[in-house]
């Protein structure tokens, strides 16, 4: 924490990126200013009641600041555009001509960022026109123009939050869609911190309420402390580059290493587990909300099954493999390094190479697939264990900020240094 606000502090000496943290400052004020703006013909007070039990989009709501259960124009959040961004990568992997044009340099990823930006419309108005009919309840008067002034002003707000997100990228400190993230998680705190001593009957009274405060703060600062140190955690491979002459000129020789990170999946896996549990639930709330048939009360109340919450565990392991090899290929990794005289100390190259990193990948995965399934329940359990609800000090929501704080703070060292380096070069 003390690096961090050094960081900062030396930051803000420097004119250009006290000017970035300035811009960055008020796009995100204007974020939370139109997370407070309401969309004509919803009725927030019935939307709240309906986003009350479990709900795929609960996870939105908590990522958009609130701003889905308040019935605002951004209440979509910037869901689509992680969901096109996903549906991206994917592609990149699967379809010859997007792969090669990820690899293009600067231009290749300008396209791909244009295709990201008219996937997240589409998913945007796809998801608001599900919004519209699913949440009908909530619809004051039904009709094409609520249907279209509904259903646009959701997509507006996403394009919206998009273009607010690549400019802070653009003019700020960088990161611009993960900032606004943060900020919507964040400014859920003292509602969470509300709710929960709401519930000091739970804890206790006198001395022991604030013994309780005190376990769950050491409880939060433990739990952030290990996910700072799984998400810097990185498996170091030794390579070692063999001599070779060009010209009158010897190159290579030198002993580096590759660095595997041992989280490369992130929350993805979370997010494809949640939404997976929470889909059933979702479509029976909507369309079958009062039915009595058996099948409808099963998936109704499906998430609150006790063996749920293994069932999700599984899941998120089963999804950290799926997109940790996704995007990590040893086999191309293994052919870089044979055509550029590099090796690993003791294996061979080609396939032995390739065998070897898939099974180093392979292990620390293990380990992160765990940590990640361990993070996302232990609220669930440390609820059932204290009697307390809404328990807002793991998940998904604390591996985003601290991910997001981490990677903000690089880009704000990496900044300060290169502005140290253009100084000493003038």
């Amino acid at each position: 924490m003390r690096a961090i606000i050094e960081t900062l502090r030396n930051a803000w000496k420097i004119a250009d990126l006290r000017k970035r943290i300035l811009v960055t400052l008020f796009f995100l004020l204007l974020f939370r200013l139109g997370a407070a703006i309401p969309v004509p013909g919803l009725n927030p007070d019935i939307l709240k009641e309906l986003l009350g039990g479990a709900s795929i989009f609960n996870f939105a709501n908590i990522i958009g600041g609130g701003a889905l259960a308040r019935a605002t124009i951004f209440a979509l959040g910037i869901t689509p555009y992680i969901t096109a961004s996903i549906i991206m990568n994917l592609l990149a992997v699967a379809i010859p001509k997007l792969e090669q044009l990820a690899k293009e340099g600067e231009e290749g990823r300008k396209i791909m960022a244009q295709y990201t930006r008219y996937g997240t419309v589409v998913l945007a108005f796809l998801q608001a026109t599900g919004f519209y009919f699913g949440l009908r309840d909530a619809v004051m008067t039904r009709g094409w123009f609520s249907f279209v002034t509904i259903t646009l002003t959701f997509t507006a707000g996403t394009a919206i939050l998009m273009w607010l997100g690549e400019q802070i990228t653009e003019h700020g400190i960088g990161n611009g869609i993960s900032l606004i993230i943060f900020a919507g998680i964040l400014s859920q705190g003292p509602a969470a911190y509300g709710a929960l001593m709401a519930q000091k009957e739970n804890i206790g009274t006198g001395i022991m309420l604030y013994v309780g405060i005190a376990a769950i703060v050491l409880v939060f600062l433990a739990v952030v402390t290990a996910v700072v140190w799984v998400q810097e955690a990185e498996r170091r491979i030794p390579v070692q580059y063999a001599k070779r002459v060009v010209g009158r000129k010897m190159y290579g020789g030198q002993s580096t290493h590759i660095p595997i990170k041992v989280n490369m999946a992130g929350v993805i896996p979370i997010i494809f587990a949640s939404s997976f549990i929470m889909l059933p639930p979702t479509i029976v709330g909507f369309f079958w909300a009062n039915s009595t048939h058996p099948v409808a009360v099963f998936f109704r109340h499906f998430p609150e099954k006790p063996w749920v919450a293994v069932l999700n565990g599984v899941l998120i392991m089963f999804f950290t493999f799926f997109y940790t090899f996704i995007q990590f290929n040893p086999v191309e990794l293994a052919n870089n390094l044979k055509k550029n005289g590099g090796f690993i100390p003791g294996i061979r190259p080609g396939k032995p190479t390739s065998d070897y990193i898939f099974k180093v990948v392979n292990r620390i995965t293990w380990f992160s697939a765990v940590f990640i399934a361990a993070i996302q329940l232990f609220p669930s359990l440390l609820g059932t264990l204290t009697k307390l609800q809404g328990v807002w000090i793991a998940g998904s929501s604390i591996m985003i900020m601290v991910g997001v704080a981490l990677e903000t703070v690089k880009q704000i060292e990496s900044q300060m240094i290169m502005r140290h380096y253009k100084g000493f070069l003038e």
